[in-house]
C-alpha cells in the first residue's frame, strides 16, 4: 500500500502548537480541521462511543462515515470518558500542554465536566478557550440547545429563501450555519493567536451560533432597518426576488447573471433584442435594479431556445458572468477542480481508497496542506496519553477500567 499522504517536512503557520478539540458532528470539527490544515497538532478528544458523525452512512467499516472522513483529517483521536474521575484527572495533564482548547459543549455541560474556562486557565493561564455553541451566555437565550437547522431559521436565512422562492420559510440544502460558523471560529482563534504572540496572554473566545449567523446573513438584507428610522423593508431585491435562480437551456440550467448596464446591453444584443438593449432604465442603477424581476424574466424565456454548451461559448465572448448548475457528481469530475487537485485520493489504512476535499486556499509557502488521514475512534489515545508523562501502567489501567479506548 502507498504511503497514506505525500512527505514534506516544511514548516506550517502552526507548526508546534497543540489543540485539544472536545468538539463533534459540523460545526467545530469544520474548526478544528482547519488548525490542523495550517500545521496544528490537533487532538480530537472524543468520548467512548465516538463522534455522531461516524455513525453516517455509507462506510467501509464502522465508525468511519463519510461526513466523518470529510471533517477530521489532520487531526489524532483520543477516546476518553471525561466523566470518570482517573480519565478527567489524565485529560487536565493534557490541559498542561496545549495551547488551544476548543468545545462546542454548551457551558454548564463544561462546568459540570470541571473543564469551564476557569477551571482550565487554573491549570494552563496562557490557553486560548474557544466556548462554541447556540447563544451567547449574555442574553435571555443563554443555555438553549442549538442546531443547523434552528439556526437557519432564527438567523433570517430560511424566511428569506422563502421569500426568493415565493413560499413558505425554507432551509439550505447543506448544514450552512454549521459551516460559517465554524469558520468564524477559526478567524477568532487565529486573531487569540495572534494576540498571544504579541502579549503572552491567553484568553477566553465565545463563539455563539446564532449571533454569528445575523451577522452572517444581514449585512446585504437589513436594507431599510440600517437607518433609524426605518427607510423601508428587510431584504436585499435583487436576492430575493423568485425569478432569481438558474435557468433552464435545452438541456440543463445555467446561472446568467448581466450585472452592469454594459453586460444587460450585450445580453440582450446575443438574444437579438437590440430594443431592449437600448433601454434607457439600463443606464441607472436604482431604475435598473428596481427593474430586476423583469429582466431576470427575459433571460429565462430567451435560454430555452439554445443548448448550454452553446450558451456558454457566447456568454464567455461577452464577458457576461455565468456558471453551470453542476452536481457533486459533475464537481468530482469537473476539469478545473481536478487541475488544482481539489479531490486528491489515499488510502486508508481500514477504508482503502478515499476521496478527500483539499484545503482550497493556493498559497506560494503552502501553508496547509493534508499530513494526516481521518483517524479512528481512539487511534492515538496511547501515544496522546504518553506523550503527557503517562506511564505505561496508567494507561492500561485507564483501559482495562473503560474509561479510555485505543483503536487499532
Amino acid at each position: 500500500m502507498s504511503a497514506p499522504v505525500p512527505e514534506n517536512s516544511a514548516p506550517q503557520p502552526l507548526s508546534g502548537m497543540v489543540v485539544l478539540d472536545m468538539t463533534t458532528l459540523v460545526m467545530g470539527p469544520l474548526a478544528t480541521q482547519t488548525l490542523g490544515d495550517y500545521g496544528a497538532d490537533v487532538i480530537k478528544v472524543e468520548p467512548p462511543a465516538g463522534d455522531p458523525l461516524r455513525n453516517n452512512l455509507p462506510t467501509v467499516t464502522a465508525g468511519m462515515g463519510h461526513p466523518f472522513l470529510q471533517l477530521n483529517r489532520n487531526k489524532r483521536s483520543l477516546a476518553i470518558d471525561l466523566k470518570a474521575p482517573d480519565a478527567g484527572a489524565a485529560f487536565r495533564r493534557l490541559i498542561a500542554a496545549a495551547d488551544i482548547f476548543v468545545s462546542n459543549v454548551r457551558p454548564a455541560g463544561m462546568a459540570g465536566l470541571g473543564l469551564d474556562y476557569d477551571a482550565v486557565r487554573a491549570i494552563n493561564p496562557a490557553i486560548i478557550y474557544c466556548g462554541a455553541y447556540g447563544f451567547s451566555e449574555q442574553g435571555p437565550y443563554a443555555g438553549r440547545p442549538a442546531a443547523d437547522d434552528t439556526m437557519q431559521a432564527m438567523s433570517g436565512l430560511a424566511n428569506l429563501n422563502g421569500r426568493a422562492t415565493g413560499g413558505p420559510p425554507q432551509l439550505a440544502a447543506t448544514v450552512l450555519a454549521d459551516k460559517a460558523v465554524g469558520l468564524v471560529l477559526v478567524n477568532a482563534v487565529m486573531a487569540a493567536i495572534i494576540h498571544r504572540l504579541r502579549t503572552g496572554a491567553g484568553q477566553y473566545l465565545e463563539v455563539p451560533m446564532f449571533e454569528s449567523m445575523v451577522a452572517f446573513v444581514l449585512p446585504e438584507h437589513l436594507a431599510g432597518n440600517a437607518y433609524v428610522p426605518s427607510r423601508g423593508p428587510s431584504g436585499y431585491g435583487r436576492i430575493v426576488t423568485p425569478t432569481r435562480r438558474p435557468f433552464a437551456t435545452a438541456d440543463g440550467y445555467l446561472c446568467v447573471l448581466p450585472y452592469s448596464a454594459q453586460q444587460w446591453q450585450r445580453f440582450f444584443r446575443l438574444i437579438g433584442r437590440e430594443d431592449w438593449a437600448a433601454d434607457p432604465d439600463l443606464l441607472d442603477p436604482v431604475k435598473r435594479t428596481a427593474r430586476t424581476p423583469e429582466f431576470y424574466g427575459r433571460i429565462a424565456e430567451a435560454m430555452p431556445a439554445r443548448r448550454s454548451k452553446d450558451w456558454i461559448a457566447d456568454l464567455l465572448a461577452a464577458d457576461i458572468l455565468f456558471g453551470e448548475a453542476l452536481s457533486p457528481e459533475q464537481l468530482i469530475e469537473d476539469p478545473h477542480l481536478a487541475a488544482l487537485g481539489m479531490f486528491p485520493e489515499y488510502d486508508h489504512p481500514s477504508e482503502g481508497r478515499i476521496r478527500l476535499i483539499a484545503p482550497p486556499v493556493q498559497a506560494s509557502a503552502d501553508p496547509a496542506r493534508v499530513t494526516r488521514l481521518p483517524p479512528k475512534l481512539g487511534q492515538h489515545s496511547r501515544e496522546i496519553l504518553a506523550s503527557a508523562g503517562l506511564a505505561d501502567t496508567e494507561i492500561e489501567a485507564l483501559l482495562a477500567a473503560g474509561s479510555v479506548v485505543a483503536g487499532s
